[in-house]
């Protein structure tokens, strides 16, 4: 044999060696990927052969099947349309499925090896027995509420987020991220239909598809007063040891002198804390957070559960709706030394402070629960097809203890009188505690400020029975005090409303 025969024979050997490794590597690594993408056609028709299970809340379905004429024979759609887009998500037929309906995909699809009886029992009948049933926590009254109050502000906003959480379970009462979309143009089966529509909202500048209750975070501005105020509770302060305010602080090092929202606030040269949180005096806590010291309050956020990354809101414990997580950012010198001006205005919620709304749930809902924070959770309970066998249930776990519970009480009382004598009057209603604590963030020099609040109802036996953060967006004048009383409608709805507790 020549030596160009030779090496022909060579390259072929090895092309074929190549081929049979390649081949080899999806067999063993790719095939299941493969199988069940969502561009596999054949899994697409197989995915819509099963009538797909509901998602339910307080008796309601929520998302729903039912049987087409077409290839595909069952079409998924949302009753309620855009007010529960960002739980429930969607899955349409050549795009990406999101939210809940991607969290429980394979227990609505009926894939599940928790439904491999009724699997095995249809290949005896002949049967296509249809995916499980997913029952959220959600309370209807209030999600109602939710929505409908965060599209219709009373200050205009046109962007932000509503999340109420029970404080005694984590369970979630109602979730808005605002502005919101439909998600029934997303699951048509004219997939041209469908890309259209969803690339018209991902090019939307508003950005409807993003989770701002979940995966977005804002500079929380005085809401972070309450993290301040606990890691002063633990170091020596109560809540009627004096503390210094005035109407203007200069931290050192720094030209930029921090003033409070108005001269009326905290003018005085000292003012106890639970005057300082029941008026926001910035000044007031500018100087706390500079005497604190940045590591005393970076680990005080912290425990709260600012830079928790993996936390997720589905199953408990078993992934869900991804989160993003709170940050209280740098308060140093790029010497490594603390930055006592950015401590300053870190200590009232702006510098590189971000929180998600969740995470501001989250610290009302420790303060009322005796300083335990609840894990966070979206899913009640899965049910079979024939809604006769209970495929898990949710029992509630504690996530974290951030505040001891005498802290957690020293807290409450401040957020209360914030509710009856203070910045949060909007947000009480009858027949229950309400406390809470507003916020005015800075957005940019040249665009209105952010709104907040963060708060909880009690009932008479001072029992925790709903917590809230409520965020509107460059809000401007009033977005606060407007959050706030957004914030007491959700949490009265909630209460009231007994298939969502």
């Amino acid at each position: 044999m020549n030596a160009p025969l030779r090496r022909v024979g060579v390259v072929v050997i090895v092309l074929f060696g190549l081929l049979f490794a390649n081949l080899n590597w999806i067999q063993a690594y790719k095939a299941d990927e493969y199988r069940t993408s969502d561009y596999n056609g054949r899994v697409q028709v197989a995915d819509y052969k099963r009538k797909r299970g509901n998602i339910e809340a307080g008796g309601t379905a929520l998302a729903t099947s039912k049987e087409t004429t077409g290839k595909l024979k069952f079409q998924r759609s949302y009753p309620g349309g855009a007010k529960y887009a960002h739980v429930l998500g969607y899955k349409p037929v050549n795009l990406a499925d999101r939210g809940i309906e991607q969290v429980e995909n394979d227990f609505l699809a009926g894939t599940s090896d928790q439904l491999i009886g009724d699997r095995f029992k249809d290949l005896f009948t002949g049967d296509e027995t249809g995916g499980g049933n997913v029952l959220l926590t959600l309370s209807k009254r209030a999600q109602d509420v939710a929505y409908d109050q965060m599209r219709n502000n009373q200050v205009g906003a046109k962007r932000g987020a509503a999340i109420a959480i029970d404080p005694r379970t984590g369970a979630v009462q109602a979730l808005v991220s605002m502005p919101s979309f439909d998600p029934n143009p997303l699951v048509s089966h004219n997939t041209t239909e469908a890309a259209a529509a969803f690339n018209k909202l991902e090019q939307d500048p508003e950005r409807p598809l993003n989770n701002r209750a979940l995966g977005e975070t804002l500079p929380p501005g005085s809401t972070f007063k309450i993290v301040v105020a606990a890691a002063a509770l633990e170091n020596g302060i109560g809540k009627n040891t004096q503390i210094p305010a005035g109407s203007s602080y200069t931290p050192p090092t720094s030209g930029s002198p921090i003033r409070n929202a108005a001269p009326s606030i905290c003018p005085e040269s000292q003012v106890t804390l639970l005057d300082a949180v029941t008026e926001s005096c910035n000044t007031g806590f500018a100087q706390l957070g500079v005497r604190l010291g940045a590591d005393t309050v970076k680990e005080k956020a912290r425990q709260f559960g600012f830079e928790q990354e993996d936390l997720t809101v589905g199953h408990l414990g078993e992934g869900g709706l991804p989160t993003a997580a709170s940050r209280t950012g740098d308060m140093q010198n790029p010497d490594g030394s603390t930055d006592p001006a950015a401590l300053a205005q870190s200590s009232i919620g702006q510098n590189n402070v971000r929180m998600t709304p969740l995470e501001g749930a989250l610290i009302a809902s420790a303060v009322a629960n005796n300083g335990s924070q609840m894990r966070p959770y979206l899913v009640r309970q899965l049910l079979a097809p024939d809604r006769t066998t209970s495929y898990y249930t949710s029992k509630p776990r504690e996530l974290r203890q951030p505040v001891s519970s005498q802290v957690a009480t020293d807290l409450r009382e401040m957020m209360v009188s914030v509710v009856q004598n203070g910045t949060g009057r909007k947000a009480a209603f009858s027949g229950y505690t309400v406390g809470g604590k507003t916020g005015t963030a800075q957005s940019a020099p040249d665009r209105p400020d952010h709104g907040w609040f963060i708060g909880f109802a009690l009932d008479k036996d001072g029992n925790p029975v709903s917590a809230v953060c409520v965020v509107l967006e460059q809000a401007g004048s009033g977005g606060s005090a407007e959050a706030a009383r957004i914030g007491g409608q959700i949490m009265r709805a909630a209460i009231a409303d007994p298939g969502g507790r």
